[in-house]
C-alpha cells in the first residue's frame, strides 16, 4: 500500500502518525495492497481556493477528499480491488482551532478527519441518518482500534 503525504501547510504536523494510521485504516478495511492514497496537509488561503471550487462553498474546510477509481471495500467473500483511492486534502490550522469544539486534541482531531476523509475515499456517506450512523460507528472503531494499537510515541 502506498500513502504519500505532503505538508504545504507552514504548519508542523506529524505526518508519520497520520501516515501510520490511513495504512492501518486501510489495512483494517481490507483495501488491496497495490491501493495508492495521497494525503496533503494545505494552509487556509489554498483550502478555502479548494473549498469554493469544488463545494461551491466559501471559506476553509477541514477535511476535503477526491476519489479515483471509486473503491470500496471488499466484503468478506471478495477479494479487494486494485486501483487509485485518491487524495485527502487536510488544514492543520483549522482542524487545529476546532479540535477544542470537539473535545480533541489538535492530534485527535487530524486522526479524526483523516479516516473520516478516508471513508468518503470509499464511498461512504452521511447525508441520510442511516448512512451517517454506519459511517460513524465504522470511523469510531477504526479509531478505538487505532488507539490500542498504535505505535508509542516519545511524549505520550
Amino acid at each position: 500500500m502506498t500513502v504519500e503525504l505532503n505538508n504545504e501547510s507552514g504548519q508542523p504536523a506529524d505526518t508519520e502518525a497520520l501516515v501510520a494510521l490511513a495504512t492501518f485504516a486501510l489495512d483494517r478495511l481490507r483495501i488491496h495492497p497495490l491501493a495508492e492514497l495521497s494525503i496533503l496537509l494545505v494552509d487556509e488561503e489554498t483550502m478555502s481556493a479548494y473549498h469554493e471550487r469544488f463545494m461551491g462553498e466559501p471559506g476553509p474546510t477541514d477535511v476535503l477528499s477526491f476519489p479515483m477509481d471509486e473503491l470500496r471495500a471488499p466484503a468478506d467473500d471478495e477479494d479487494p480491488p486494485e486501483g487509485l483511492l485518491g487524495d485527502i486534502v487536510l488544514c492543520p490550522s483549522v482542524t487545529s482551532r476546532q479540535a477544542a469544539e470537539h473535545g480533541r486534541t489538535a492530534e485527535e482531531e487530524a486522526e479524526y478527519l483523516l479516516v473520516h476523509g478516508l471513508l468518503h475515499l470509499l464511498g461512504h456517506d452521511h447525508a441520510e441518518p442511516e448512512e451517517k450512523k454506519a459511517m460513524f460507528d465504522l470511523k469510531d472503531a477504526i479509531l478505538a482500534a487505532w488507539a490500542d494499537e498504535r505505535p508509542v510515541r516519545s511524549g505520550r
